[in-house]
């Protein structure tokens, strides 16, 4: 199957660029930098176009887009304009270039905000709840839109959080395991972790297990749809203290709680069903959470030590 990937250099879009190709698929991988194959800017809507009518993809894998939600408020108009107008770009290619390719929309559980009752499931309001949630939203209802007017095959993928070895430290369980390599790596007697609000719950799926469904969405063929991608499971900030505290056992783990880093108007608890996604697809999460805390720590005690 030839797959164009969008965002091939990101966290998840480089685990999918591997996912793909180990599965036997003729894969093209596209991002600004040209670290993951190909260098587009998916600003310049021409240039999106003609790669599309140059590839001829089968399937379309959108990942490329400003993805956190801390750098959104620092920078909320760059964050909605680059995110909307790469998926209209994207969007328009594959309308006028590839309109029978299957595309996988990745949106994100930032589209649903403050849940009215949870797990949350693909029919719940979207209600946004930061700039990057309006931008993924604005893209998510764009695909919803072209899919219905134009016929296109898109399925929505609704992910939420997600961790592994090489995420940026700027999401939680890669800050938290970078923190305790740094302590570990420098001798520390106590390794101290901060955090923003230690209350906050999201629901956590290992970066390999998202990528697999991505791609089970992509080969699955048969009409569009929105699916969550998650594992039903919510997971505070404390409760990953503490399984690092379990990982690093005999040293002492002192938390602290930054003001600085808690965010204003953050939803408390986001946890989803992925009922529909298993029903579809057969997908669930295998890759249990204690595992990926050790390997991204492991990750970045290799990275460090390295360094």
């Amino acid at each position: 199957m030839r797959a164009l990937i969008t965002g091939a250099s990101g966290f998840a879009g480089r685990y999918l660029v591997r996912a793909c190709a180990a599965a036997g698929d003729e894969v093209v991988g596209v991002s600004r930098s040209g670290g993951g194959g190909v260098s587009v800017d998916l600003l310049d809507a021409s240039a999106v176009r003609q790669l599309v009518r140059d590839l001829r993809p089968e399937v379309i894998y959108h990942l490329a887009a400003l993805s956190s939600v801390g750098r959104s408020w620092e920078d909320p108009a760059g964050t909605v304009e680059d995110n909307v107008a790469t998926a209209v770009a994207v969007l328009e290619a594959v309308r006028l270039e590839a309109p029978s390719a299957r595309v996988v929309w990745v949106s994100s559980c930032e589209v649903y905000g403050a849940p009215a009752r949870m797990p949350i499931e693909e029919d719940a309001p979207l209600a946004p709840a930061n700039p990057y949630a309006v931008s993924k939203t604005t893209g998510d209802l764009l695909a919803g839109v072209y899919a219905g007017a134009y016929g296109l095959e898109v399925v929505r993928a609704r992910p939420f959080n997600h961790a592994g070895p090489g995420q940026q430290p700027i999401f939680i369980v890669s800050s938290l395991a970078r923190q305790a390599a740094e302590a570990r790596l420098s001798g520390e007697s106590v390794v101290r972790l901060v955090t923003g609000s230690p209350d906050t719950r999201r629901d956590f799926t290992d970066v390999r297990d998202v990528v697999r469904a991505y791609r089970m969405l992509g080969v699955l063929g048969g009409g569009s749809g929105v699916f969550n991608v998650c594992s039903g499971v919510s997971v505070s900030a404390a409760e990953h203290v503490a399984l690092l505290r379990e990982l690093l056992a005999p040293t002492p783990i002192e938390h602290v709680v930054d003001p600085s880093l808690v965010r204003a108007h953050e939803v408390g608890e986001l946890r989803g069903s992925y009922a529909r996604l298993r029903d579809a697809t057969g997908w669930q999460p295998e890759i249990p959470m204690r595992q990926t805390m050790l390997e991204t720590l492991q990750g970045w005690e290799g990275e460090l030590a390295g360094a």
